[in-house]
């Protein structure tokens, strides 16, 4: 393994590492908002409980956002210094546009969204929790606008040192893949965030404890689930169209595909063999052209292949070929969990399903998997282009020793798992303790069938009002 190699792997654990953080926030960040609003406008203590409760989680995630974010500048200096000097003068801007518009907002605020609710009371307190969550949908603005312009590059001359400069702002910034990459990220975060708050509500409701304010917030994910999952579908299946004019050679990697043909077939699993340039032990769904259908909209649509571009342009496709199945995968399944909650909710079993409300605990960590294998899947499909069809990522990495890479992902490996078990240590023991107990319901209430556990037996009246018909 040389310097590049290590490199790559050093960015991609501690980017992929990062993008857990604000993809997270992003969804929690609005959903706090939310009930900021509904506290001023209702005074209803749950949503009040449900924002002091979310607020602390979201705390948490902001803080490891930060600090893994600092890390990324530093590393493209170091790591990354043909990058830097390519596409400074493309990127520089925008990264220094996201600071000045978005970090500096949700610093300026975030403050009073932690600390000031009852010195700024429920009006400011809610301007507040809507400036922090518009400062992290306009942070990932600028930052998926750099991202869409490495992936199809507009607006912008190369001079004969290979320098790239900005032409054109606004065709830089409004690249071809930026409204599809932005809304299927903005969507992909929501989402993440709907099924941990159904996640942590559902484990309440399990176990009967908060059983008041887990109803509330539980009902409240389930129907942005039921938004959100099918809208994902929507908005992956165009931005997958959008990459099929401009990355070919990505869809060609994501499908498993190695000649251009019509009526391409949809392969559920296969091994891309690189080197023999075939797939092996390939299992497909056995309706001709199913790919074409959902590629190109036809069933007869041409869908280039990898060989098509020569072996030093492709992408390593088993990366691309089984993310992009992970990801598909579980947006499949969320799917599916939405449209069940659905089902119960109009049979009025939404929040007395135990088995639902186990597979919505399972789920909670889902839309973080999904979130990585797409990264994976848009990141390494482009390769080995780091500015695609220009700068090559060799060209791009600083010439270093192995042994200064190495330590430095050894370190980076072992600090950034010890923050990982400080955070789901801090919040587990967040979640699990749960809302502040309202003043009609008994904190410590116990799920049915618990109920001969002795003194435990007091929690069973309010859980059984809280499951009444009709409350």
């Amino acid at each position: 393994m040389d310097a590049l190699v290590l490199s790559r792997v050093q960015f991609a654990f501690t980017v992929g590492f990062h993008i857990l953080w604000p993809a997270f926030t992003i969804g929690i960040a609005s959903f706090v908002a939310l009930l900021s609003f509904l506290t001023w406008r209702t005074g209803d203590p749950t949503y009040r409980a449900l924002m002091r409760f979310w607020i602390r989680i979201f705390a948490l995630g902001f803080g490891m956002g930060v600090i893994t974010g600092i890390v990324l500048g530093y590393q493209i200096g170091t790591n990354w210094s043909g990058f830097s000097r390519s596409v400074s003068n493309v990127l520089g801007p925008f990264f220094m546009y996201e600071v000045l518009s978005a970090f500096f907002l949700e610093a300026g605020f975030i403050g009073i969204v932690l600390f000031g609710e009852k010195r700024v009371g429920p009006g400011l307190h809610f301007f507040a929790c809507l400036m922090v969550a518009t400062g992290t949908l306009i942070s990932a603005s600028w930052i998926l606008a750099s991202n869409s312009w490495m992936q199809t590059p507009a607006g912008y001359t190369v001079d004969k040192d290979g320098i790239f400069h900005v032409s054109d702002w606004a065709a830089a910034f409004f690249n071809p893949s930026y409204p599809y990459r932005l809304m299927h990220m903005i969507c992909a975060s929501y989402l993440t965030g709907s099924f941990v708050v159904a996640g942590v509500s559902a484990y309440h409701l399990w176990r009967g404890t908060h059983v008041k304010a887990s109803r509330v917030a539980f009902s409240m994910a389930m129907w942005a689930c039921l938004v959100l999952a099918p809208l994902q579908a929507v908005l992956g299946d165009a931005h997958g169209r959008n990459t099929l004019v401009h990355q070919p050679t990505k869809v060609a990697a994501m499908e498993g595909l190695w000649s251009t043909g019509r009526a391409v077939p949809s392969l559920i699993f296969a091994w891309p063999d690189m080197s023999e340039e075939r797939n092996l032990y390939e299992i497909a769904v056995p309706i001709k052209g199913f790919a074409s259908l959902y590629l190109t909209h036809s069933w007869d649509g041409e869908v280039q292949g990898l060989k098509a571009v020569p072996a030093s342009d492709r992408p390593y496709a088993p990366f691309v070929f089984f993310a992009f199945r992970i990801m598909v995968g579980i947006a499949l399944l969320l799917i599916a969990l939405a449209f069940t909650g659905a089902f119960l909710r109009w049979r009025g079993r939404l929040f007395t399903t135990r088995w639902f409300q186990f597979a919505c605990m399972a789920a909670t960590p889902l839309g973080f998997v999904a979130i990585v294998a797409g990264w994976t899947v848009t990141e390494t499909g482009r390769q080995p282009f780091v500015v695609y069809g220009h700068l090559r990522t060799a060209d791009a990495v600083t010439v270093q020793p192995v042994g200064a890479v190495l330590s430095s992902l050894i370190l980076f490996f072992v600090v950034y798992n010890l923050l990982l078990l400080a955070f789901f240590w801090y919040s587990a023991r967040i979640a699990m303790r749960g809302p502040d107990p309202l003043a009609d319901e008994t904190p410590n209430a116990v799920r049915p069938g618990l109920e001969q556990a002795g003194p435990a037996l007091v929690g069973a009246p309010a859980y059984a009002r809280a499951l009444a018909p009709g409350e």
